[in-house]
């Protein structure tokens, strides 16, 4: 999967030189696709998919936000009152501060100190993991499948979506659009780079995560270092700074995702006559901006479900943006032969992954639904 969506984003880069080449410049992946593909419903399909996508983004992280919250103050107080939903309350709080900043440039800074963030906090988890796996008090690990066949199949297909939003991109668009031309090389640049810290980080910590606790193993490994019963299974200043480290990059992402949201309700309320700061300009986005991360808290209380918002996410998100769309709008702009290996190779990925789309999306919906019936409402349990 990461070697397709490494293929499909240089595919999309191709496309939008080629756009920009013949005089049409394309800043927005909705616009892009409506262009290429000559649909207007095209245009409102790709709106719907990346509103999908950074608004569960935007709930994941002030879903996630909020649970390492709850674990500083638990590993604090013991005995606290506080509830989950009330820790997800103050990360909106603080999300509706930051994202006040107007425009993807703005957080330019603020991606740079969010890679350094991903770093940090995946060396202190894989260290925290051994360290875990490896004491004398190391948790008994279980690594067996589930028994129900049914069950596996549809656990397989959930999981495929859940690594389609790890490797997801709903944006490229948007982020080559603040590139100086030519972008082409920036943009496999910067891919090569994405790709090197997503091996890093995501592998390192899903790989000593397993081994410190096997199928026991918590969506927030954090969760898994620090039970609810009984010590912490690492240095507590580890941990501590690991769980700082992952607050701030989560603020970050949910900030990231947010602008395309951001950008599609300003577009109406907006008077671009007028500058970014008058009066009129900055009362609707404060409005706006606070209602949407209003929303986006209010339903991480409401349903606290990581996994399954995260494989719903990749399933009917980033799977149809990221694994097919690229491929048809490169076969449509530069018409590669059919008796090349290009095409064939392009119009496989796009049947293999509406298959792997549609089965993912029953399979995740099926499994948000069996967690709601079983929990209540504003839990102060994060489901996995």
């Amino acid at each position: 999967m990461g070697v397709v969506t490494f293929y499909s984003y240089q595919l999309m880069s191709l496309v939008l030189e080629r756009c920009e080449k013949e005089g049409r410049r394309h800043i927005r992946f909705r616009e892009l696709a409506a262009d290429v593909l000559g649909s207007g419903w095209m245009f409102y399909f790709v709106i719907f998919i990346q509103t999908a996508i950074n608004t569960g983004i935007g709930i994941g992280a002030i879903l996630l936000a909020g649970e390492c919250l709850q674990i500083m103050y638990t590993n604090i107080s013991p005995n606290g009152t506080m509830k989950l939903y009330e820790f997800i309350a103050i990360a909106t709080v603080v999300m509706i501060v930051l994202s006040q900043l107007p425009t993807f440039h703005s957080l330019r800074h603020i991606n740079l100190v969010s890679l350094l963030l991903s770093l940090g906090y995946t060396f202190l988890v894989v260290g925290a993991c051994v360290h875990a796996g490896s004491a004398k008090n190391a948790p008994p690990k279980d690594y067996s499948l589930e028994t129900s066949e049914s069950a596996m199949v549809f656990s397989a297909f959930t999981s495929i979506s859940i690594i389609a939003s790890l490797y997801g991109n709903g944006i490229l668009p948007e982020i080559q659009a603040t590139l100086a031309p030519p972008v082409a090389g920036k943009m496999l640049k910067g891919l090569m780079m994405c790709y090197a810290v997503i091996f890093v980080t995501f592998y390192s910590a899903a790989v000593s995560g397993y081994w410190a606790f096997g199928n026991q193993s918590n969506s927030n490994i954090l969760k898994s270092l620090m039970p609810d019963e009984g010590p912490s299974l690492a240095p507590t200043w580890l941990l501590g700074l690991a769980i700082v480290f992952v607050l701030l990059q989560l603020f970050a992402i949910g900030l990231v995702y947010s602008q395309v949201a951001f950008e599609i309700m300003e577009k109406k309320s907006a008077d671009v006559k007028q500058g970014m700061f008058s009066k009129r300009n900055l009362i609707p986005r404060l409005v706006l901006r606070t209602i949407y991360m209003i929303f986006c808290g209010f339903f991480a209380a409401m349903l606290p479900f990581f996994g399954d918002i995260n494989a719903v996410v990749g399933a009917i998100g980033f799977i149809p943006l990221d694994f097919i769309l690229p491929m048809l709008l490169y076969n449509i702009s530069f018409k590669p032969p059919r008796s090349s290996l290009t095409y064939w190779v392009n119009v496989s990925i796009m049947v293999v992954f509406t298959g792997v789309g549609l089965l993912g999306a029953f399979s995740s919906l099926r499994k948000l639904v069996l967690d709601a019936s079983q929990f209540k409402l504003f839990s102060s349990k994060v489901v996995d």
